[in-house]
């Protein structure tokens, strides 16, 4: 393959790979509310005041401002939504767990990565206070962790992986 060929050949796989990138990022707001997007939707009338009476703009249709948050919201979900991954985790199991998943989920210490998914590689990080690695006593309510944590989020493609207080694997799943 001659010099030409080469460079004309990269630059046709760097286009394309820059094609790529940009028809994945969409229009670059890094997700944007459905309030910011341009045209109405079923649910919206044409004067830009949805079905519950807010503007596309975040303003009300009375004129009013909101403040981002749907006022119709219960204190309970805005307190969960304030919580950190960790305490809505221990939360969801303390609610719906078996007894033998609520004792394996108390020694959970943080929670990283659960919060925003794409259901294209969703990966999360379950902390806990087990010693002693993938050889110690925590392998098994690890699976325990990780079979409640699939309980707690779903996604297309997901993998929760649990480490111990040292940071050594504990085990992973499927979420």
């Amino acid at each position: 393959m001659g010099m030409k060929t080469k460079i004309a050949l990269g630059a046709v796989v760097g286009i394309a790979v820059i094609g790529a990138l940009s028809a994945n990022a969409g229009d670059g707001d890094g997700g944007a509310k459905s309030g910011d997007r341009t045209s109405a939707s079923a649910g919206e009338k044409q004067d830009g005041a949805g079905a519950d009476g807010t503007k596309t703009d975040g303003a009300k249709a009375d004129g009013g401002k909101t403040d981002g948050v749907s006022e119709a919201k219960p204190a309970e979900d805005k307190a969960a939504e304030k919580a950190s991954q960790a305490e809505q985790f221990k939360a969801f199991v303390q609610k719906n767990g078996t007894p033998k998943e609520k004792d394996a989920v108390s020694h959970v210490t943080k929670v990283q990565g659960a919060d925003e998914q794409n259901d294209i590689l969703d990966a999360a990080d379950v902390y806990t206070d087990f010693t002693g690695g993938i050889m110690g006593s925590g392998t098994g309510p690890a699976k325990l962790i990780a079979s409640a944590f699939a309980d707690w989020k779903d996604s297309e493609n997901g993998l929760v992986t649990i480490y111990d207080a040292d940071g050594e694997l504990l085990g992973n799943g499927q979420f």
